[in-house]
Order: C-alpha cells, then structure tokens, then sequence
C-alpha cells in the first residue's frame, strides 16, 4: 500500500495506548492519532502541566476522546518503577506500549542513576519500562511493543568497554549509540516474545522538524532542513509499526522517500550492526544487569 496515513489505521476503539514523551511533536501526533481511532491514549509524560495542555489540544481535536496522564521521568529509574506500578494497578491490559521519548545530540550530562544521558534516557529507560509493564502487553492479544529509533543508528556502535562515555564523549556518536540500542532491543525482544500473541516492532520518523532537534549542530541542521517533514509524516511510521495488521513483527518502519528522511512510511532496512545477535543478546545481559529490571519473557 502506498501513501499509508491515519485515514488507514484501523479502528482502535477498545484498544489501550500508552505513549512515552506524548506532550509535544512526534509522540503527541502519535497520540492524537492514536485518539482520533477510538483508542484510550495514556500520555506518559514528564511535565504534567504540558501532558495536560497535550491532552486538552488532542481533546479538541478528537471531542470525547479517552485520554489521560501519567508522570514519567525516563531518567529516573524510580520514576520509571513508580510509574509502571501506578499504570498496573490503573490497567489489567495494554494493546500498544510506544517507546517515543527521547533525547537528542545533547551535550554531555547523566540520568538520574548516572547512566549517560542519551544512552540511558533513549535505551535503558524504555528498557526499563517495558520490562515492568510487559506483562499488562502480554496480557492483550495481538499487542505491540513499538521503538522509535532513528537514522541515526547508522553511525552508532555498542561500545560495551565505555557504554557510558566516560572515556571519550561525543554528541554524535552517543545518540547513534543509543538509537543503534533501540533496534538490537527491538529485534532481541521480538525473538524473545516468539511464542505470544504479542510483537515488537521498531520505527524512524526521517527527518522531522520538532523540539528533540534543538541541540542538533547548525551544520546538520542546514545540510537536512530541506528534506525536514512534518510532525505529522514524521509521526506516520510509528503509528504504521504500531496498528497496520500488515506490519510484522521485528519490522522497521520508516519514510520511503528519498535517503529515508521524508515520504510516507512503509518497511526500511537497519544497519548490518543492528542484526547482530550476539550483541544484541549481550546488550540485553548487560541492560538487565545495569537497570535491575528481568523481563518475563
């Protein structure tokens, strides 16, 4: 199918979304969407008072929409931990878990549990949350698990000598890292989930103009500014990997025009490194051993 929009997601009523970073750009179009297909949109935010302006613009978009709020901080373990105790005992199900938030080319700085940032807010926080939310997934038939990855995982590489930077940091290269992290944990839950009525599936919005971009150098800023779509195109891939019935699971879904960075979404390949299996079983040790967190599958 080409030219996949919101117009072709099926109907979502009855269905429960939870969508981390869903107060602005790419994570609130997912939600809005999300919402404007019948589904019961959970915002999992970090700022409260922006999640409720999110949820009151997605309520005039949508009237009657189903939408609420949960705090989340992702780099913060116990924020995370707090959270999923708080979205268990609000839900005995979750259709679709969409690992959305994230940090971008930031300069060098550490999570909560000093973890680097992007690293540790991109990877282990969505690892982290999913592991203890995954059982309300499997608790649903034909859930998804969907992560927002990037183009950028190209240029990354799991460095497990210096996973945190504190060697030798570059802004570059630690989001390539973490986005690189998004896929191999993507495709090592998707083996792991073999068995269950539940799939993991991993997406990139191209180059979308939206506030996760604010510390990306000038230089690349104005190299892509002319390939930039919209929130709304870049949002279209993660809604696709999330509820079209054709998507797989360990799919990737991504722009289909021109170098990846705009177009429609439909399935786009990952780099040789993200197919890994012997990384992406050792990242996972590791991520388990770093976040404390064991996931039932």
């Amino acid at each position: 199918m080409t030219n996949w929009t919101v117009a072709n997601a099926p109907d979502q009523t009855g269905r429960v979304a939870v969508v981390t970073g869903a107060n602005t750009g790419l994570g609130y179009e997912t939600a809005a969407a999300l919402a404007s297909r019948g589904a019961r949109v959970v915002l999992a935010v970090r700022n409260l008072d922006k999640g409720k302006a999110a949820a009151d613009l997605i309520l005039r978009r949508t009237p009657g929409a189903d939408v609420s709020l949960q705090e989340l901080d992702l780099t913060s373990l116990a924020s995370i931990e707090e959270a999923a105790g708080q979205l268990r005992a609000d839900l005995d199900r979750i259709d679709l878990l969409i690992n959305n938030a994230g940090v971008m080319m930031t300069p060098k700085g550490t999570t909560k549990d000093g973890f680097e940032l992007q690293f540790g807010t991109n990877h282990l926080g969505h690892f982290a949350f999913t592991g203890r939310l995954l059982d309300r997934v499997l608790a649903a038939p034909g859930s998804r698990v969907v992560t927002v990855s990037s183009i950028g995982h190209r240029l990354g590489r799991i460095r497990f000598d210096d996973l945190q930077s504190e060697r030798r940091y570059s802004r570059i290269g630690a989001y390539g890292q973490s986005k690189l992290a998004n896929l191999l944990f993507t495709y090592e839950l998707q083996r792991r989930l073999a068995g269950t009525e539940t799939t993991a599936t991993a997406a990139h919005p191209g180059g979308s103009s939206s506030e996760l971009s604010r510390y990306v150098p000038s230089v690349l800023q104005l190299a892509f500014s002319s390939l930039e779509q919209s929130t709304e195109m870049g949002a279209l891939p993660t809604l696709r990997a999330a509820v079209d019935p054709a998507v797989t699971g360990g799919e990737y879904v991504g722009p289909g025009g021109p170098f990846e960075m705009r177009g429609y979404p439909e399935a786009v390949s990952s780099s040789r490194r993200s197919h890994d299996v012997a990384v992406q079983r050792r990242l996972w040790t590791v991520s388990e051993q770093l976040t404390g967190v064991v996931f039932p599958v």
